[in-house]
C-alpha cells in the first residue's frame, strides 16, 4: 500500500539531487597546500586556455605514502552536472591513480608531495570547454577533495572595467564592473538566452555574481553597465606574513619557537572597519610557496604552525574565521578562532608550508553568511581583481561553451 507514496518520493528526490550544483569538498586536516600550476600564479583560480596543460599539486602530511586516484566531471555554467558523457569532453581514461609523488627530505613535518599532470598518458586530453570538477578519492574511495577549473576558447573580447558604485549610498564601499562582449567569430543568436556570464572577485568563487543579461546590443557588441547588479562589496586590502625563514621573524612576525615543528607566532591585528583606508600592497588573497633556503620548494619547504591573534571584543551570535585562498576561501573549523577572554582577543593556529600568504578576518553568523567587512571595513580605493567569463549555448546545443574571459583591477578604477 505504501509503494505509490515512495515512488513519488523517489521521483521528486531524485531530480533535486541531479540538478543539484557542484561544491567543492575541502580535505581533511592531513592534506594541505592544493596548488594549481598553470598559466596563472600558483594557489590562484585555474582558468586555462583550451589544450593548456594543467597541473594539479598537494602534500599529505599523513606520512603513509598512500595511493590517490582523481575523477575529472564537466558542468553546465551554474555549476549543474552537465549532458555530456565523459567520452565526449575526456579523451582517454580517469580514476587513475597519481603516479608521481615525493617524499620531504631535511623537514620537522613529515609529508609526500604529490603531482598530477594532464594530459598525460591516461588522460590525453580534455576536449571541451566549459567548468570542470577534479576530485581525488583515496585507495578506499573515499573522497579527500574537490577543486573546481575552468576551461576556455579564446571566441570572444571580453572587456572589463571598474567603476565607483552608482548607488551613492554606497559609493564609498563598493565597485561595480562593466562589461563589453565583442565578437566576429559568433552570429549571438537570442544573446538574452544563450550568453552567460559569471564575474568573480580576486579568484573566489564565493563572490561570483552570475546570469547577468546584456542591457544593450551594439552591432557586434554586448554591453553590460549595471547600477547595482553587478556591484561588490569593495573590502580592504589583505593583510600578510612570510615564513620564508622558520628560524628568523620576518614580515609582520613577533616571535618564533621549535617545539615538535616551528610555531610562527604573528603580531596582533586591529580592527580596520573604522580606520581611515591605507594603500597595502597585497596579492587579493592569495599566496606563494618560498624559501630562503631550500632550491626544490615542492619537497624542501617546511611547515610551520601559525598562530593568529586579533585583538577586539567578542562579537556576539557571530564567529570569526581566518579567510584566504590558502584553502579556496572555505569556511573550516581550522579557521574558525577562539575567543579568549583573559587577553580580550581572538586566537587561531593554523599549519602552513613555508611561504608569503595573505590573509584577512570575516565574520560568519547563524546562517553561515559571511561578512568579508565586519572586521577590514570596506573601501571604494581598494585595489581588487575581476575576472569575467562568458558561456555561450547555442540554440539546441547540449553544453554551455566557455568562450571569453577577460580580467581588469581596480587600481584603475572611475566615477
Amino acid at each position: 500500500m505504501r509503494k505509490p507514496f515512495f515512488y513519488l518520493t523517489l521521483l521528486l528526490i531524485v531530480p533535486a539531487l541531479f540538478f543539484a550544483q557542484a561544491v567543492e569538498v575541502s580535505p581533511p586536516d592531513f592534506i594541505k597546500t592544493i596548488t594549481f600550476k598553470s598559466n596563472t600564479t600558483r594557489g590562484q583560480l585555474p582558468i586555462l586556455n583550451l589544450g593548456e596543460p594543467l597541473v594539479l599539486e598537494f602534500d599529505a602530511l599523513n606520512g603513509n605514502e598512500e595511493d590517490f586516484y582523481y575523477v575529472i566531471e564537466h558542468f553546465n555554467f551554474d555549476w549543474t552536472p552537465s549532458n555530456l558523457v565523459k567520452s565526449e569532453y575526456l579523451k582517454g581514461l580517469d580514476n587513475q591513480r597519481i603516479f608521481n609523488y615525493r617524499n620531504s627530505f631535511n623537514t620537522y613535518q613529515i609529508y609526500s608531495h604529490y603531482e598530477l599532470t594532464i594530459p598525460n598518458e591516461q588522460t590525453r586530453a580534455l576536449l571541451k570547454s566549459g567548468n570542470y570538477m577534479i576530485s581525488i578519492y583515496d585507495g578506499y574511495n573515499e573522497l579527500m577533495f574537490s577543486r573546481k577549473f575552468m576551461i576556455y576558447e579564446d571566441l570572444v573580447s571580453v572587456g572589463v572595467k571598474v567603476k565607483r558604485s552608482r548607488d551613492v549610498k554606497f559609493i564609498d564601499e563598493k565597485q561595480s564592473v562593466d562589461l563589453v562582449i565583442s565578437t566576429n567569430s559568433i552570429n549571438f543568436n537570442n544573446p538574452l538566452e544563450t550568453i552567460k556570464t559569471h564575474i568573480i572577485k580576486n579568484n573566489n568563487l564565493n563572490t561570483t555574481i552570475s546570469d547577468l543579461k546584456p542591457q544593450y546590443t551594439l552591432g557586434n557588441q554586448l554591453i553590460y553597465r549595471y547600477d547595482t547588479e553587478s556591484a561588490f562589496w569593495a573590502g580592504n586590502e589583505y593583510l600578510f606574513f612570510e615564513t620564508k625563514d622558520v628560524r628568523a621573524a620576518n614580515v609582520a612576525i613577533q616571535a618564533i619557537d621549535l617545539k615538535d615543528i616551528y610555531h610562527t607566532y604573528l603580531f596582533a591585528d586591529q580592527s580596520r572597519k573604522n580606520q581611515p583606508y591605507t594603500y597595502n600592497p597585497d596579492i587579493n588573497g592569495n599566496f606563494q610557496i618560498t624559501s630562503v633556503d631550500q632550491i626544490d620548494l615542492d619537497v624542501e619547504a617546511d611547515y610551520t604552525m601559525v598562530h593568529f591573534y586579533l585583538n577586539i571584543n567578542e562579537v556576539e551570535n557571530k564567529k570569526i574565521h581566518i579567510y584566504g585562498n590558502f584553502n579556496a576561501f572555505a569556511i573550516e573549523n581550522i579557521t574558525q578562532m577562539i575567543y579568549n577572554s583573559e587577553a580580550n582577543r581572538y586566537e587561531g593556529w593554523m599549519r602552513l608550508k613555508q611561504g608569503f600568504y595573505n590573509y584577512k578576518y570575516i565574520a560568519v553568523d547563524a546562517d553561515n553568511i559571511l561578512d568579508e567587512g565586519a572586521i577590514s571595513g570596506n573601501f571604494w580605493q581598494t585595489e581588487n581583481n575581476y575576472k569575467a567569463l562568458v558561456y555561450y549555448r547555442d540554440l539546441g546545443a547540449r553544453f554551455d561553451r566557455l568562450i571569453g574571459f577577460g580580467e581588469a583591477s581596480s587600481v584603475n578604477i572611475s566615477n
